[in-house]
C-alpha cells in the first residue's frame, strides 16, 4: 500500500498541476470468485482548500534512500495520526488506544472488518487490499456518455454505484443512502 501510494503521488507531483488532481482510491476485498467488492472510496486531492498547490494530504509522501516511501503525517488521508485512516482506525482496533476514544465510523469499520475488537493481536475477517489510482481530466469515468469527471465528482458516482450493488460491504458514510438498521434506530 505505501508503494502503491507513494509512487501514485509522485506520478501526480511529476505532472502538470492542470493533468492530474489527486488519487482515487479503493480498499476492497475480494469474494469466493474472486471478483472486487468495494469496502470504502476515496480521494486525496492534489490541491489544498486554501489554494496551495499540493495538499498537505500529499507532500510529505517522498522516496526514502532505501527504495520505500515515507509513511508520515496525512499520508492521501491514510496516515497513522488521528483523523486519519490508519490512526483512527488502530484506536478502534488495538486494546489499550488510550487515551482518545474511537469515533463511531471506526467503531463500525472495525466491526466489520476484524474479528474481535478491541484486541491486542487484531485479525482481520478477510484479506483487505488496497488500490489507487492518479486522476485527471483525462481519466477514462464510468459514465461514458457524461464524459470526463473531476475528481470529486467520480468519487461519489463510484460511492453511489457501489453502494446499490454492495450495500452492506461498503464504509462509506458521505454520499450512499441510510441502512434501514439506521433509519430505525434513529426514529427511536
Amino acid at each position: 500500500m505505501d508503494a502503491r501510494i507513494g509512487g501514485v503521488v509522485a506520478d501526480i507531483l511529476r505532472a502538470q498541476p492542470k493533468d492530474l488532481e489527486g488519487l482515487l482510491y479503493l480498499m476492497l476485498r475480494l469474494d469466493g470468485n474472486g471478483d472486487v467488492v468495494p469496502l470504502y472510496i476515496g480521494r486525496a486531492g492534489r490541491h489544498s482548500k486554501n489554494g496551495t498547490v499540493v495538499s498537505a494530504n500529499l507532500k510529505s509522501i517522498s522516496q526514502t534512500a532505501t527504495g520505500g516511501w515515507t509513511n508520515s503525517g496525512k499520508f492521501a488521508r491514510w496516515g497513522y495520526g488521528y483523523a486519519y485512516h490508519m490512526g483512527d482506525l488502530s484506536c478502534a482496533v488495538l486494546a489499550g488506544h488510550e487515551p482518545r476514544r474511537p469515533t463511531p465510523k471506526y467503531m463500525r469499520w472495525a466491526r466489520q472488518l476484524f474479528v474481535e475488537t478491541p484486541a491486542s493481536a487484531p485479525r482481520t475477517r478477510f484479506e483487505v487490499r488496497f488500490w489507487c489510482i492518479p486522476w485527471g481530466p483525462a481519466s477514462p469515468s464510468i459514465w461514458q456518455d457524461f464524459g470526463a469527471c473531476p475528481l470529486a465528482f467520480i468519487e461519489y458516482l463510484l460511492i453511489g454505484v457501489a453502494n446499490l450493488l454492495f450495500p452492506d460491504d461498503l464504509l462509506n458514510e458521505e454520499g450512499v443512502n441510510r441502512r434501514s438498521s439506521e433509519i430505525a434506530q434513529s426514529s427511536l
